[in-house]
């Protein structure tokens, strides 16, 4: 096999249809596997099939657009369907028949120039440095011109993004009616750039990054092809370095194939990219979350010392707390074929033994440490304190565990939020073994006894109506109004208050009165707004109170006979003056006694006017 002929032994392989060279060209060099296997026709596109099914159906349909836009990150394929697409475009056979088409199995009359991108009628043009107004109106004088050979006019223009803003405006006219001889391509990594006017005159597609396992078979059958052999980890670690792009993986088994001089290894490729060992990853997973500092940090000097780069070990430690969540979460994720053995088995024991919240922490506090560890001057110093941390703070509570744990008076918890038994002596913070909440690096005499939280003696509110009046007496009116107004309690209880938001109510009532209750009560109040429909507002039963109040005093039989005796007099209060004096009873001693308990405004036998204010027209 020449390299100026295309693979052919696979069906479905890259490049089926056989290129044969001219017969008079010069043997020509090595060319890098990123070109030497470009796909060639829709059939070799990978992990695109919605785009290549929906520009299928489109052909066969008659329905051709004047303009794609395509876009998706590096190395997915957006100039290589493009010249996939002016190949369907221009399709014809040698005898002159043919019509646009998908089928590009066979190589037509002018497939070969496009693939390899000389055809006078297929201009590829770089919009990086083609990139201002006169370049836009060449083109919009050249478009009026019929293609010379082929059926279409193409225009590819790559990086579309970098067009300037006058370039793009000149562009628009010509893009809505072209002539119907010409066809607009459009690529760009930064669909965000692109103005709207252009992008809704193009149909777009988004090109998705290459799944690991398709990507591991794909390079496999490339390496069978080029008769390298190569173990499937090796080409796992490829896929994950590539992250999704086909041409970076090319590029990098181009590099392994000449690093290895022989089989492809997973240490050769660890290697050559600074990778660290997988197992030797999960075990620096496994001895941090254990506490285990010193092996921790032990193990991170010695993938140091054998070329790691610190702050790949984090990811990778961060790319392990996330395969772990996902096993816990969705198991079925076992049998991605780009995992490990290693990561299978152990990735699935951790995700019994941790919980969710442990792996979140780990995933925030590695996903921070990994910015910081490339600024700093000697990254794998800050590598260390960042394990330090997380092997600190792996299994802290949540606040609901510590007000639980506080509530019980266990002082320690679990992973899985219960109590915990007390570590063994000499033990370190884990999260993979129950520990105390706050475990320190230098403990306390044996003799001293167990650190214990006291409880503050501060009341305790047991009604929401009680946390009004809490409000109240500390003067906090904005938190007090908000209360009557805008909360419809669902659920009350003590140390949690759920509640529905009113209309216009703030989003941020709940965290505000969390820590008030914290500072009024000296405990953690889990204050929430759930999506139920709660009980009327304090304010709006005010209000309907008072309604019936007013009712009630105006269907009184007394009080019709003096609303008869003087016409046009209506009621505008109903007070009830045994509430008012307990009142002011109760401002003057500056006690929180209760008020008493309403007694009925009316009885028929004993009239009663004096809680009644009438206001009359004279």
């Amino acid at each position: 096999m020449t390299d100026e002929t295309v693979p052919a032994d696979e069906p479905g392989f890259p490049g089926m249809a056989p290129v044969p060279a001219p017969a008079a060209a010069a043997p020509a060099g090595y060319r890098v596997l990123a070109r030497k296997y470009r796909p060639a026709h829709f059939g070799d596109l990978i992990g695109q099939d919605a785009m290549v099914r929906t520009l299928t159906n489109a052909f066969a349909a008659g329905r051709i657009p004047q303009a794609w836009m395509l876009t998706g990150v590096r190395g997915v394929g957006k100039t290589t369907t493009a010249r996939i697409l002016a190949r369907a475009l221009n399709h014809q056979n040698a005898d002159g028949t043919g019509a646009p088409t998908t089928d590009l199995s066979q190589f037509g009359v002018h497939c070969q120039a496009i693939v390899e991108g000389r055809h006078i009628d297929v201009m590829e043009i770089d919009a990086a440095s083609n990139n201002g107004v006169d370049n836009v109106r060449q083109i919009n004088d050249a478009v009026r011109y019929a293609p010379v050979s082929a059926r279409y006019k193409v225009y590819i223009i790559d990086e579309v993004h970098m067009l300037s803003g006058g370039a793009f405006n000149a562009f628009l006219k010509t893009l809505e009616e072209p002539p119907p001889h010409a066809k607009f391509i459009f690529a760009t990594t930064e669909i965000r750039k692109v103005p709207v006017t252009v992008l809704s005159r193009c149909q777009r597609f988004d090109l998705r990054r290459v799944d690991a396992a398709l990507l591991v078979g794909h390079l496999d059958k490339i390496c069978r092809a080029e008769g390298i052999e190569a173990e499937e980890e090796a080409l796992a670690a490829v896929a994950r370095a590539a992250e999704g792009s086909v041409r970076d993986s090319l590029s990098i088994l181009d590099q392994a194939i000449a690093h290895a001089g022989g089989k492809i290894t997973l240490d050769e490729v660890r290697s050559m990219l600074g990778l660290s060992d997988r197992a030797r990853v999960i075990d620096l997973f496994e001895l941090t979350m254990k506490g285990d500092i010193a092996g921790a940090l032990t193990e991170l000097r010695a993938q140091y010392d054998a070329g790691a780069d610190p702050a790949v070990v984090l990811s990778d430690l961060a790319e392990f707390s996330h395969l772990v969540t996902r096993l816990k979460l969705v198991p079925e994720a076992a049998k991605d074929n780009s995992l490990s053995q290693a990561e299978r088995v152990r990735g699935a024991d951790f995700a019994q033994r941790l919980s969710i919240r442990v792996l979140a922490r780990a995933w925030q506090m590695l996903l921070k440490a990994v910015g910081e560890v490339r600024q700093a001057d000697r990254p794998v110093m800050a590598a260390e304190m960042a394990l330090v941390r997380l092997a600190h703070a792996a299994d802290l509570p949540t606040p609901d565990e510590a007000l639980r744990m506080l509530r019980d008076g266990s002082g320690a918890i679990g992973g899985n939020g219960s109590p915990a038994p007390r570590p063994p002596s000499g033990g370190g913070a884990t999260a993979l073994a129950a520990r105390p909440v706050l475990a320190s690096a230098n403990p306390m005499p044996a003799a001293a006894p167990a650190a214990q939280v006291r409880v503050s003696a501060l009341p305790q509110p047991q009604s929401f109506e009680e946390v009004v009046a809490l409000a109240s007496r500390h003067r906090d009116i904005t938190m007090k109004l908000a209360l009557e107004r805008d909360v419809r309690l669902v659920r009350f209880e003590q140390g949690r208050i759920e509640f529905a938001l009113a209309e216009h109510g703030n989003r941020l009532l709940a965290n505000d009165l969390s820590k008030r209750l914290k500072e009024w009560t000296g405990q953690t109040w889990l204050v929430a707004i759930v999506n139920a429909e709660g009980s009327a507002t304090l304010r709006e039963q005010a209000v309907a109170a008072r309604d019936k109040r007013e009712n009630d005093a105006a269907n009184h039989p007394s009080v019709r006979a003096v609303m008869e005796r003087f016409p046009g007099a209506r009621i505008v209060d109903v007070r009830d003056p045994r509430a008012a004096e307990a009142e002011a009873s109760a401002t003057a001693t500056g006690g929180d006694e209760d008020l008493p308990e309403f007694e009925p405004l009316f009885d028929d036998s004993e009239p009663d006017f004096d809680g009644i204010e009438f206001l009359t027209d004279n």
